[in-house]
């Protein structure tokens, strides 16, 4: 693994007032497909005395996220985390306000198949979680690859070989994996109108595919399907960066603008106006590098991949 084999691309982001960002994404060994929204590594380079850098990230799949330096404080709803050196996150419909130091990171976002493979909890008994990973029954198993990702004297292949290796020994198969492909795909490429439409593309019953969103998606499949739409819309948005208004990048399938503003205030806690006048200088930067080398710029995005046979 010395020989960054498994580098897909490593985007050095344009720089932006008072911060250095740099994030590089790995591509996952093929035993992993599915799994994975990505692995990356962010490197944050503040100068002396420099002040937190703050930003939102939007509703995500589950992650696990390792720093070494200063650790972030972070908040979804009226969950707040400070001081952990490991980060667990579970699917969100919320946004999650973070503030950043000088850091090397570590992130690991798990699709639902990965949620499936690597986690014995229901997804949804973590939405809008954020925590310290070491402390909750959910996370805590991957608890020990901090001793190597935390390691500010280990260099970053040594890191990524520990948490490639620590992964490998994590997961195991799901008797669940061809619903969960199913469900997956129709949600990210499908056009249903309708939970009964989703679950006639999925070829099961509505039972069954309530079942398997909360099991492993996190939310019911209502939510799912809005969620989507929502963030077609924000990540166009995001990705303009050139002050085109909201109605440019609101999804065809919304009725209206009114329509669109309510629903960013369910998934993102306040109007488009208001988070279009903040400031993103980590997550605008992190999407554009994201889309140039997955595809897509935001995880809820992620097309799945077909999973490899389970193991035996």
């Amino acid at each position: 693994m010395g020989d960054g084999v498994f580098t897909r691309a490593s985007e050095r982001l344009a720089p932006v007032p008072h911060e250095r960002l740099v994030a590089e994404f790995r591509e996952p060994p093929p035993e992993f497909a599915g799994c994975f929204t990505s692995i990356y590594h962010l490197t944050l380079d503040l100068s002396e005395g420099e002040p937190q850098v703050t930003d939102y990230l939007q509703p995500e799949w589950a992650n696990i996220r390792f720093f070494c330096g200063a650790t972030p404080e972070a908040a979804i709803a009226d969950r707040h985390i400070s001081g952990a050196g490991f980060v667990g996150t579970g699917p969100s419909s919320l946004p999650c306000r973070f503030s950043l130091g000088r850091v090397r990171m570590w992130g690991v976002g798990f699709l639902p198949l990965g949620w499936a493979r690597f986690f014995d909890e229901a997804a949804s008994a973590v939405t809008n979680v954020v925590c310290d990973g070491a402390a909750h029954p959910a996370f805590a198993h991957f608890a020990p690859l901090a001793d190597v990702l935390c390691d500010p004297e280990a260099d970053l292949e040594t890191q990524y070989a520990a948490l490639v290796d620590g992964l490998s020994r994590a997961m195991r198969p799901s008797r669940d994996e061809p619903r969960i492909a199913r469900v997956h795909a129709a949600l990210v490429n499908g056009d249903h109108a309708s939970v009964h439409e989703l679950a006639s593309a999925c070829a099961m019953s509505i039972r069954t595919l309530e079942r398997v969103c909360s099991r492993y998606f996190g939310f019911s499949p209502k939510l799912l399907m809005r969620r989507q739409r929502f963030m077609r819309s924000l990540t166009t948005f995001m990705l303009q960066r050139g002050g085109r208004p909201w109605t440019e990048a609101m999804d065809a399938h919304y009725h209206d603008q009114a329509q669109f503003t309510r629903e960013f205030r369910d998934f993102m806690t306040m109007n488009p106006s208001e988070y279009g006048a903040l400031d993103h200088p980590i997550l605008t930067s992190f999407m554009e590098a994201r889309a140039k080398v997955w595809g897509s710029a935001a995880q809820t995005l992620d097309p799945p991949a077909p999973p490899p046979p389970p193991r035996r």
